[in-house]
């Protein structure tokens, strides 16, 4: 397939530029206007990439009409996926997988710091007492169960590394059964299992995509299914778990913790309750941040462009009706 013009719809790092420069001799390679505008000529674009922070998808579909694949940096299409990109031709592809290894490692050290109830103690250092935890306030992660809800790349990278410590991982994913198997998944369940899922889990890992399905999946009802006590840990989206609702599961104790990348609203507003909650950890959306994913992305990008123009099927094509 012919790649005449190529536009970054966000400042390329120099390697990924030269990069591409070097794979791709001959293609015109746009730059933005600004960090994250709209480049000139992007009417001749045949493919794009785009950022966290890019201009709006239905300004680049309306001044771009060549346009047929879109590269985008992270998993999560929910910023992008209007009824106009849905509607046309143009091929989405996504960055799932670049960030598995270090969001997996992530909510696993979310894990560690409630078992050994580490917030407590940094409060304690923070106040210099001597006050270690009381033993009943432990726990130990081996034997006991994670419930993994959405088992895309992420999913599977934590699956793997909860077995490893001697946990039982349940997934649920929208296939359910279907599929491979998941290593280090013991039980695979679909949607409609949900309920039943968490009241058996001890951990419970939203590793979910933002649609319309699961917006505000996690709300008064659903929490009233989790298992009392459990630990809930939401690396996906905010809004798909209610905060008004995950603050009153806390305080009755029916969820025993909860590890939050992502809120809703986000950034956590400085007078919202869940910043002082003893059992709440919040750590800014900072789970995707690693040194390592920027070149994941970039041999990806690249794989893709050799695909695109080999006229091969593209790595990590997103099915824009469902959102992932």
């Amino acid at each position: 397939m012919d790649l005449t013009t190529f536009a970054f719809l966000h400042r390329p790092d120099p390697e990924t530029l030269a990069a591409l420069r070097a794979a791709c001799p001959g293609v015109e390679i746009l730059l933005p206007e600004g960090d994250a505008g709209i480049p000139a000529r992007i009417e001749h674009a045949e493919a794009a990439s785009l950022s966290w922070n890019g201009p709006a998808i239905d300004d680049v579909l309306d001044a771009a009409p060549t346009l047929r694949w879109v590269q985008q940096r992270g998993a999560g299409i929910d910023r992008i996926a209007t009824p106009k990109l849905i509607a046309s031709a143009v091929v989405v592809t996504n960055g799932s997988g670049n960030h598995a290894t270090n969001i997996a490692e992530h909510v696993l050290a979310l894990m560690l710091a409630f078992a050994r109830q580490l917030p407590g103690l940094v409060r304690a250092q923070d106040a210099r007492a001597w006050q270690p935890p009381a033993s009943d306030r432990v726990f130990e992660l081996s034997g006991q169960t994670l419930a993994v809800i959405g088992v895309g790349a992420l999913g599977a990278a934590l699956a793997i590394r909860a077995a490893a410590l001697g946990m039982k991982v349940m997934g649920v994913r929208r296939s359910g059964f279907a599929g491979d198997p998941v290593p280090g998944v013991a039980a695979m369940h679909g949607p409609e299992s949900l309920d039943a899922v968490l009241g058996e889990a001890d951990h419970i890992a939203v590793t979910l995509p933002l649609t319309a399905e699961t917006r505000g999946l996690f709300d008064a009802r659903r929490f009233a299914a989790v298992k009392r006590g459990a630990h809930l840990y939401n690396v996906g989206r905010g809004a798909i778990v209610e905060s008004e609702a995950l603050l009153a599961a806390l305080r009755s104790g029916r969820v025993g913790g909860a590890g939050l990348d992502v809120t809703d609203p986000e950034p956590l507003p400085a007078d919202s309750p869940l910043w002082g909650e003893p059992n709440v950890i919040v750590t800014a959306h900072s789970a995707g941040e690693t040194p390592r994913s920027l070149g994941r992305w970039r041999a990806l990008l690249l794989d893709n462009v050799g695909r695109f123009r080999a006229g091969e099927s593209l790595r990590n094509v997103v099915d824009k009706s469902l959102g992932y």
